[in-house]
C-alpha cells in the first residue's frame, strides 16, 4: 500500500482526542494550580523537583508533566521538562503577560455550564443557562471577568493605542462602552496625556475600573456611568468610542440599534474603535475567531461571531462612512475602525 493510500485510510483518533478533549482542559487548569509553568520557570526541572516545588507526589507529577508535553505545553529532554516559548510568555507566574487568573472566567461554572447539554442549545439556537445567559443585568460573572482577564489586554491594549496613534493625539475625549476592567481605555490614557475616559458598565463592574484607573494614577482623568449601554445616556462629543468584545454578545438588530446610539455620540470626525473576533467570510477560519460563535451560542441568547463584511453593513446602517480591519499581533482578534 503506498504512503498516499495509507494517510487516506479512516482513522479514529480524531474522535478519541476529542471525546478525551476534557482531560486537557482539567490537565492544563491543575497545571496552573499548581504553578507547574513557573517552578519550571525558576529552575526545577525533574518530576522529583517539581514535585517538591508543588508539593505533589512525584508519580502524579510525572504523568501530568508527560502529558503537557504531548499536548504542547511543555518540551522534556530525558527526564528533564522545560518550558516551550508560549508556556514560559504566558503561563509563568512572573511574566507580565501571564494568562493563569484568566481560568476564574474562562472555567467558572456561568461559562461551563452552558456546554453540559449542547444538543439542547443547538435545538433552541441558543443558551439555555437562563432567558439572556450572561447578559442579564448586572450578572456577577463580568465582575470576575473584570478581575480575572485583565492581563490578557496587556498586549491587545497597547497594539490598540500604537494603531490609534495616542502618543501624537491632541485632547481626547473617549468613551468606553462595557468597559469591564477599563484598561482599554486606561491604555490609551497613559499613552495620550490629553485624553479623557468616560467608562461605561454596569455599576459592580465599574468599582473594578475605577480600582484599576487609580492604580494607573488616571482617576482625576477618569469619570463613570452605570448603567446599561442600551439605556444610560452617554452624553455627546467623543472623539473615540471603544467597543471591546461586545458586539459578538448581540444579534445584528441589536448592534446596529446600539451603534446608531455610539454614532450620535461621537463628534464629527470621531471613530469607533471595535475590538473582535472576526472570523474569514468562509466563517471556519481561523479557528480562534471561527470558534467564538459557539462560545456565545451556549453564553447568550443570541450572539455570533461577524465577519467582517458584516460589520462593515451594520456600522454603515448605523450611519458610518466607512471602516477598516487592522490585525492586532499578536492577538488573534481584529480592531474595526469605523469613521463618522
Amino acid at each position: 500500500m503506498t504512503a498516499t493510500a495509507q494517510a487516506q485510510l479512516p482513522s479514529p483518533a480524531l474522535f478519541f482526542e476529542t471525546i478525551n478533549a476534557y482531560q486537557r482542559t482539567a490537565s492544563l487548569k491543575a497545571a496552573i494550580e499548581l504553578e507547574v509553568f513557573t517552578a519550571i520557570g525558576e529552575g526545577n526541572a525533574t518530576a522529583a523537583e517539581l514535585a517538591r516545588r508543588c508539593q505533589t507526589s512525584e508519580r502524579g507529577m510525572r504523568i501530568l508533566c508527560d502529558y503537557l508535553v504531548v499536548i504542547g505545553f511543555l518540551t522534556k529532554e530525558g527526564n528533564r521538562y522545560g518550558l516551550t516559548t508560549d508556556s514560559a510568555f504566558f503561563l509563568d507566574r512572573r511574566s507580565p503577560a501571564y494568562l493563569g487568573s484568566s481560568i476564574k472566567f474562562l472555567l467558572s461554572p456561568t461559562l461551563t455550564e452552558g456546554y453540559k447539554d449542547v444538543a439542547a442549545i443547538v435545538r433552541k439556537g441558543g443558551t439555555v443557562i437562563s432567558e439572556k445567559g450572561t447578559m442579564e443585568p448586572e450578572h456577577p460573572v463580568w465582575v470576575e471577568f473584570a478581575r480575572s482577564v485583565a492581563p490578557v489586554t496587556t498586549l491587545p491594549s497597547q497594539a490598540m493605542a500604537e494603531l490609534l496613534g495616542a502618543r501624537s493625539a491632541g485632547k481626547w475625549k473617549v468613551l468606553d462602552i462595557a468597559a469591564g476592567h477599563g484598561l482599554f481605555g486606561i491604555t490609551l490614557a497613559k499613552h495620550n496625556p490629553n485624553a479623557a475616559i468616560v467608562a461605561l458598565d454596569w455599576p459592580n463592574v465599574l468599582e473594578v475600573a475605577k480600582e484599576n484607573a487609580q492604580k494607573a494614577g488616571l482617576d482625576h482623568r477618569y469619570s463613570t456611568i452605570p448603567g446599561s449601554a442600551f439605556e444610560a445616556d452617554f452624553g455627546s462629543g467623543y472623539d473615540l468610542a471603544l467597543l471591546t468584545n461586545f458586539l459578538h454578545h448581540f444579534d445584528i438588530a441589536t448592534c446596529e440599534k446600539l451603534l446608531r446610539k455610539v454614532h450620535a455620540a461621537l463628534a464629527p470626525g470621531g471613530r469607533a474603535v471595535t475590538l473582535e473576533f472576526v472570523p474569514n467570510e468562509d466563517r471556519v477560519s481561523p479557528p480562534p475567531a471561527a470558534t467564538c460563535s459557539m462560545m456565545m451560542l451556549g453564553t447568550t441568547a443570541q450572539g455570533d461571531a461577524y465577519t467582517f463584511s458584516e460589520f462593515d453593513r451594520m456600522f454603515r446602517s448605523a450611519g458610518f462612512s466607512r471602516s477598516e480591519l487592522h490585525p492586532l499581533p499578536p492577538s488573534f482578534q481584529q480592531v474595526i475602525v469605523s469613521h463618522k
